[in-house]
């Protein structure tokens, strides 16, 4: 035969060759663990990859959690819902066998008793056996393994002084954007001056200092840092730009500042009733992904009018603002300098100092100076038509037009009541109810997604009612103290985590030491006043699309690819954009002269909304609700997401840590637990604790 002739060829088998049953899995290095190609899908209940997991199989599925790293781009098993993996459904993945176990270890060198793998479900007995890790690999008694080492420092590791100290100022300044850039919108928009913006700034860096220092070490001890939240901007806004404050001109920043004041101590309260009574707990169990990622969406689309038209106002300069910002966040993000990504961690304050370099440059060689005309005359004033037709340009574009920075003095201490007492109106204390309820569920996904990042374990819903309760207080705090917006959880302080690769609290309580002594000079917050408008609006437009970025990768813990939550997602955004235009539009003539530049005018609805009833505060409390993207989205995605039948798989439901098993896990309750013995306090009250 054939077959049998030894001088026949060789056929070739079927390609690519089957493997051998003692081959080796593929080594990290290789292209698929690079990119995490995986060669079949699932079709519609596409689950997202939220995690790096990989188990052992065992008889009984367990859930572990996830542990996100936004640069890494390994090869991921399939989790279904909540990055949660069922041992009876994926399997094994052979790694080397010559590479060793590393147990994590807590900051005093005891071994951690458990990882994030079951979020908050007592562990087994460990089992006889384990099979080998690889050396990024952390092997938990239940016989799941996670990679948790691509975080450098971990909730409770402390490296030492000099090294906290590096990591926590590089942790705030990776986000000093959403720390400086809404007084630089809003304080001008009061009618107030440079001056007034450098003590708001101040203002601002001293509460976020010690709301972060409170809500580290009495709220949900996560290491997030507190801060003026974008939830706040658009609703200070409609408050701002209220008919009632349109004929002001004598002291009207420092009245609408008290307006301001009232209505968010009065919200503030409201949200630290929730926490503290123990509704969010119960709140949070209709408060999914489907829900969070629409709502923190729309909070970074509702400001598209502001935006690019500023930026246009001077396109040379603007425009280059956002391209460096986008070139260092993505062409450089890969690189390296003495083991930091600096392009990417410190993006945006390069960004900025690059672009103000570039402005002063062309400001001092006399681009933007034109015969006869002068930046100091009102253009009321100008008679030239050649000044006239270069005003804009002039004013925007040069550097040297503020004097915040000569003006400010050298100490300052930020005091409550600095602006005056509040002034309390029940319209507009309504109207921040509703966006201190909003500021909760953005504090939900961020709790949850920083959890998975650097504790053993995520919250309680006690723990979770403690965080959204101290977060109140903080913002009651930032009330009386008049920083135009309350305090909650900066989302964008999750993507740092994940970048810069820093958990640890110490080092961000550290750092809001730094920013509480840096809010008492005075001419930090002058310098930062005194950043060009155009140039606010440049850096607004990458954290606006970035935040709304940040919103919709919550679906990651639920099926992405799902029609159910396609739809609702859909519904949610759109609706979110298109019913607040109507209201915005309603009843307003096309001829009309409006005195509020274009950018703002969406905020002004207070006035002229399709509800016209003869309750006056009433009308306002409503049109104002419903002119607010971030409202409706919430609204639109909570009554489909919870009325509309789907499993909790496809859901994505958020996994929290049971109490009891929390209370019994040594890893958990150090992570969590008060300090000071404070936490006896609580143990009568059991939705605020572990």
């Amino acid at each position: 035969m054939a077959d049998s002739d030894p001088k026949a060829p060789h056929r070739p088998g079927p390609w690519p060759p089957a493997p051998l049953p003692d081959a080796k899995a593929m080594p990290p290095s290789s292209w698929a663990k690079k990119t995490g190609f995986r060669p079949k899908f699932s079709g519609e209940a596409n689950a997202s990859d939220s995690g790096q997991i990989t188990l052992q199989p065992k008889p009984k599925p367990k859930e572990p959690d996830t542990n996100v790293d936004l640069e890494a781009g390994r090869a991921r098993a399939p989790t279904p819902a909540n990055g949660v993996a069922h041992s009876d459904k994926v399997p094994p993945l052979p790694p080397p066998k010559d590479q060793v176990v590393k147990k994590r270890r807590d900051s005093d060198g005891v071994p951690k008793s458990s990882v994030p793998s079951t979020n908050g479900q007592a562990p087994p007995p460990p089992p006889p056996a384990r099979r080998a890790a690889s050396h990024e690999d952390i092997v938990d008694d239940e016989g799941f393994v996670s990679r948790h080492s691509h975080m450098k420092y971990e909730l409770r590791d402390s490296p030492g002084l000099v090294p906290i100290g590096v990591y926590g100022i590089q942790h705030y300044v990776s986000i000093l954007g959403s720390l400086i850039l809404i007084p630089l919108v809003m304080v001008p928009a009061m009618g107030g001056s440079r001056e007034d913006t450098s003590a708001v700034v101040s203002t601002v860096l001293f509460v976020s200092g010690v709301t972060t220092l409170l809500h580290t070490n009495f709220g949900s001890r996560l290491p997030l840092i507190q801060g003026p939240s974008f939830v706040y901007l658009a609703p200070a806004l409609a408050i701002i730009y209220s008919s009632e404050f349109q004929g002001l001109n004598e002291n009207k920043f420092r009245h609408i500042m008290k307006e301001l004041q009232g209505a968010i101590i009065i919200g503030s309260a409201f949200q630290t009733f929730l926490g503290y009574t123990g509704l969010m707990s119960l709140l949070v169990r209709l408060i999914n992904p489907v829900v969070v990622s629409p709502t923190i969406a729309a909070v970074g689309l509702s400001f598209y009018s502001y935006g690019f038209p500023l930026v246009g106002t001077c396109l040379e300069i603007g425009a280059m603002q956002i391209l460096v910002v986008i070139v260092f966040s993505l062409y450089l993000r890969k690189i390296s300098v003495f083991g930091h990504r600096i392009f990417l961690i410190y993006a945006v304050p390069l960004g900025l100092a690059i672009t103000w370099a570039v402005a002063f440059l062309l400001t001092e060689a006399g681009v933007y100076n034109y015969n006869g005309c002068d930046i100091n005359i009102p253009a009321s004033n100008i008679v030239s038509e050649h000044c006239r037709k270069h005003v804009s340009k002039m004013k925007h574009c040069r550097v040297d037009t503020s004097y915040a920075l000569t003006s400010s003095p050298w100490f300052r201490f930020p005091y409550p009541l600095q602006w005056g007492t509040p002034v309390f109106h029940w319209k507009m204390a309504l109207v921040m109810c509703v966006v201190s309820l909003i500021s909760s569920v953005d504090s939900v996904g961020s709790y949850h997604a920083s959890s998975l990042l650097v504790a053993s374990r995520p919250p309680t819903p006690g723990v979770l009612s403690r965080g959204i309760g101290l977060e109140g207080l903080s913002s009651v705090l930032a009330g009386l103290w008049g920083t135009g917006a309350g305090s909650t959880t900066l989302t964008e302080n999750v993507h740092t985590i994940a970048v810069t690769k820093m958990g640890s609290r110490r080092a961000v309580q550290l750092g809001a030491c730094i920013l509480i002594v840096l809010s008492l000079v005075g001419k930090v917050g002058g310098f930062i006043a005194s950043i060009p408008e155009v140039m606010v609006a440049g850096l607004l437009c990458f954290m606006w699309a970035m935040l709304t970025a940040l919103g919709l990768s919550n679906l990651r813990y639920s099926e992405a690819g799902s029609s159910r939550n396609i739809i609702i997602i859909g519904l949610s955004l759109f609706f979110s954009l298109s019913i607040p235009a109507y209201f915005q539009q309603y009843g307003i003539s096309p001829n009309s002269n409006l005195s509020v530049p274009s950018y703002f005018q969406p905020y002004i609805v207070a006035s002229h909304g399709p509800f016209r009833t003869e309750y006056g505060g009433l009308n306002y409390v409503l049109n104002t609700i419903f002119s607010l993207h971030m409202v409706v989205a919430f609204l639109v995605a909570f009554i489909l997401d919870n009325t509309v039948p789907g499993s909790k798989h496809e859901r994505g439901v958020y996994v929290w840590s049971e109490t009891e098993v929390a209370r019994r896990e040594p890893a958990v309750a150090k992570d969590y637990e008060l300090p000071l013995r404070v936490g006896r306090i609580f143990r009568w009250v059991k939705w605020v604790g572990l």
